[in-house]
């Protein structure tokens, strides 16, 4: 029996009475409105899902690119396949291209990470909120600190991707509905630029390009199946669409830090993603070769803004007053936006790296706990300050109605987060510190590499050349956790 329906007119009354109880707990206070999180998708909305012949409830993905300053959102159509849905200018990101590193450098974050309802602040003070769950294990394993790091509204972003409020509702709304629909997490893919050749070939000095190479795999993984990458982790690398050995039905056990377990890709995933790698390392060669400019090396950077919202900035002169949202406009400016500063100076140091430099590995790490299901989704109280991330006690409203509708609750509990306070802009980030080569394999299988990880001798372009023919099995790396408490345990009738 299909219960999706018979709970979503249950306990739909009881969410709205709930959340409008807590706003007066938040920080936006009274006059919050109650339906925000709960608010429909417009009638335009529905009708591209339709046209695009998906379901309002079919699985989403979500890829970030900070260069370009758009956020995607893709969409399971009748095929199983992902297709692209909508594309959303990002009003404002802050930090600049490479992964986060620490605690207050304002960087936004970089890599793979899972979405669980519980990741889902309904009571933020910028509108609403998706808290991306950094640190994943990846960065965990690699020693980088932050937390409450999200999508929300508001234009305003020390750390975040941040959307105009009209936009996040309509993201937030699309990512409701695929968890109505039984998605237990969807994946955001956050990348500093659209991993094409050019843009690898401009930005090849860049000592972040290690890094970049190893989620290009993810990228390329996305790009030629359109089905979502499984991601998991050992050696401090990402690894992706890992698959027990010769067709086994065993499972593989990752650890962030430890070596990886035998694995493979499967041949239909090994072939055209090592065929596109070849394409791609042949094209960065050509352009290399060509004399392509690269992008300069900068630290201190103030982040980024799409076009078209910086352009209604400067034509107001850095406006104090709010933008409203118009035909060209996709959503309201508000009156605090601070735009992006001038770049920061180039480094001058002269160094450069090859595409098969080797990633920056800092050394202390920090757990990230995580809530609940659907505690995050629709809390139960507690005053929040401003800025602050997913609110994931347990119990409330939704726990008390799955229990009486035979689901039962979660006991899983996570204290309200504290605001993140604005950290002073760094002037330099954290320096890459190159850490071990990556592995060129012998066939399309992709195994685990016998040797721990070493330090590399600086590559010649001859060794760089090489290493892009031998592209499967490039780099390892980590999974992006999901919260406990599971869809299953608390949603499962609803599939």
């Amino acid at each position: 029996m299909n219960y999706r329906p018979f709970l979503r007119a249950l306990l739909a009354p009881a969410v709205v009475a709930a959340v409008a109880t807590l706003g007066g707990c938040d920080t936006d206070g009274p006059g919050m409105p109650p339906g925000r999180a709960l608010a429909p998708l417009s009638d335009k909305m529905l009708a591209e899902i339709e046209a695009k012949n998906m379901t309002k409830e079919s699985p989403i993905l979500v890829r970030l690119f900070k260069e370009e300053s758009e956020l995607e959102v893709w969409k399971q159509d009748n095929t199983g396949h992902f297709a692209l849905l909508k594309t959303y200018p990002i009003c404002r990101w802050s930090g600049e291209l490479g992964p986060k590193i620490k605690l207050g450098d304002r960087q936004a974050p970089e890599g793979f990470y899972a979405i669980a309802p519980g990741q889902m602040n309904p009571n933020s003070n910028y509108y609403l909120a998706i808290n991306t769950g950094f640190p994943n294990a990846y960065d965990r394993a690699n020693g980088r600190t932050g937390e409450f790091l999200m999508i929300h509204g508001d234009c305003s972003s020390a750390g975040c991707y941040a959307m105009t409020d009209e936009q996040i509702g309509e993201i937030y709304a699309l990512a409701r509905e695929s968890f109505f629909g039984g998605q237990k997490s969807f994946q955001i893919q956050a990348y500093p630029f659209r991993m094409t050749p050019l843009n690898m070939a401009k930005h090849r000095d860049s000592p972040h390009m290690a890094f970049w190479k190893m989620i290009k795999e993810g990228y390329d993984h996305f790009e030629v199946t359109h089905q979502e990458p499984k991601v998991d982790v050992c050696e401090k690398h990402y690894v992706f669409d890992a698959a027990a050995p010769g067709g086994a039905t065993s499972a593989l056990h990752f650890t962030p830090a430890a070596k990886c377990p035998t694995y493979e890709v499967p041949r239909e995933i090994a072939v055209p993603v090592k065929e596109k790698e070849q394409r791609d390392e042949a094209q960065v060669a050509q352009l290399v070769a060509h004399g392509t400019t690269t992008v300069p090396v900068r630290t201190g950077n103030d982040g980024g803004m799409n076009p078209v919202f910086l352009a209604a900035v400067e034509k107001r002169g850095g406006t104090t007053f709010p933008i409203p949202a118009s035909s060209s406009l996709p959503g309201t400016i508000p009156a605090n936006i601070r735009p992006p500063g001038p770049p920061a100076a180039a480094e001058t140091t002269g160094s450069t790296m090859s595409l098969a430099s080797s990633d920056s590995r800092p050394v202390s790490a920090q757990a990230n706990s995580s809530p609940g299901l659907f505690s995050g989704l629709f809390p139960s109280g507690g005053d929040r300050p401003k800025d602050a991330g997913s609110n994931s006690q347990s119990g409330g409203v939704l726990d008390t109605m799955s229990r009486l509708v035979g689901l039962g609750g979660s006991s899983s509990t996570d204290n309200a987060p504290a605001k993140p306070k604005p950290a002073a802009k760094p002037t330099q980030t954290a320096a890459a510190t190159p850490a071990r080569p990556a592995a060129a394999p012998a066939q399309l299988e992709v195994k685990s590499a016998d040797a721990a990880p070493a330090n590399p001798q600086p590559q010649t372009s001859t060794d760089a050349q090489q290493e892009a023919v031998n592209t499967a099995n490039l780099l390892r790396g980590a999974q992006a956790t999901v919260p406990a408490g599971s869809f299953d345990s608390r949603w499962g009738a609803m599939r």
